[in-house]
């Protein structure tokens, strides 16, 4: 008896911006395994028939760690269980999806991924900074403030990151946003590149911290920034006006 495992991005926020595939799913499946980011909006909708598994990270203290999860999932599924790995933004944008995908199918099972809104692009968009405009940028760069630990050395270059005129947007940066400035400004970013790190996007408490290469860091300190957050880099951020988007 065998059942089948979905990878579900639930978009950057909120009801109104998870797809209508990711709310068929989730309401079709047996077991849920969540993590924080979807945000309480969607997190208070799940079924509650179905087996919730909390696989959250708080303060750094994990609720389950990766192979443990990907282990639930595989002994769900062949239990003939619908199982849903449920993640906020896009499950294969720095949310370990390609890593659940591989272990699936080393299973021999089924798994579709149902693509979500990333917070990469949605969140400092309803706030009113593009990653891409004419004027200020003709590409946009994501990389991830949170490498594994275990690698032998950083896979970003920080000297052509540096280099780059477009837009740099980085996830899970928020503790190492000290190390990622002092890193651009050493390898010849402008220090006073515009940068905004915006908290909790698209929720009720969302917060905007704005300033430069230069003064940043002291700025997410003194305003005790804490995650989850995106932080923006570049001359898109000069058309943040404090006033954001609706949603």
């Amino acid at each position: 008896m065998t059942g089948k495992a979905y990878l579900v991005g639930s978009g950057p926020g909120g009801l109104g911006l998870m797809t209508m595939k990711a709310r068929e799913v989730i309401d079709g499946a047996d077991v849920i395994l969540y993590d924080q980011l979807p945000g309480e909006e969607i997190l208070a909708t799940l079924p509650r028939d179905a087996e919730l598994i909390d696989c959250g990270k708080y303060g750094g203290s994990h609720t389950l760690e990766q192979d443990e999860i990907e282990a639930l999932m595989v002994e769900r599924v062949r239990a003939g269980k619908t199982v849903v790995r449920l993640k906020g933004g896009d499950p294969f944008l720095f949310g370990r999806g390609g890593e659940e995908v591989e272990t699936l199918r080393e299973h021999g099972i089924s798994v579709e991924v149902v693509p979500g809104v990333t917070s990469a692009i949605a969140v400092p968009e309803m706030v009113g900074i593009p990653v891409t405009h004419r004027r200020y940028a003709s590409q946009a760069t994501f990389i991830t403030g949170h490498e594994d630990p275990t690698k032998p050395e950083s896979a970003l270059d920080w000297e052509v990151l540096a280099r780059l005129k477009g837009t740099l947007v980085i996830l899970m940066g928020v503790k190492n946003l000290p190390a990622i400035a002092a890193a651009l400004t050493a390898n010849g970013k402008d220090p006073a590149t515009p940068v905004a790190i915006i908290e909790r996007g698209l929720r009720p408490d969302q917060r905007v911290t704005v300033g430069t290469l230069a003064d940043i860091a002291d700025k997410a300190r003194a305003a005790g920034v804490r995650p989850p957050a995106v932080i923006v880099i570049g001359g898109v951020v000069n058309l943040y006006n404090g006033d954001g988007l609706s949603e």
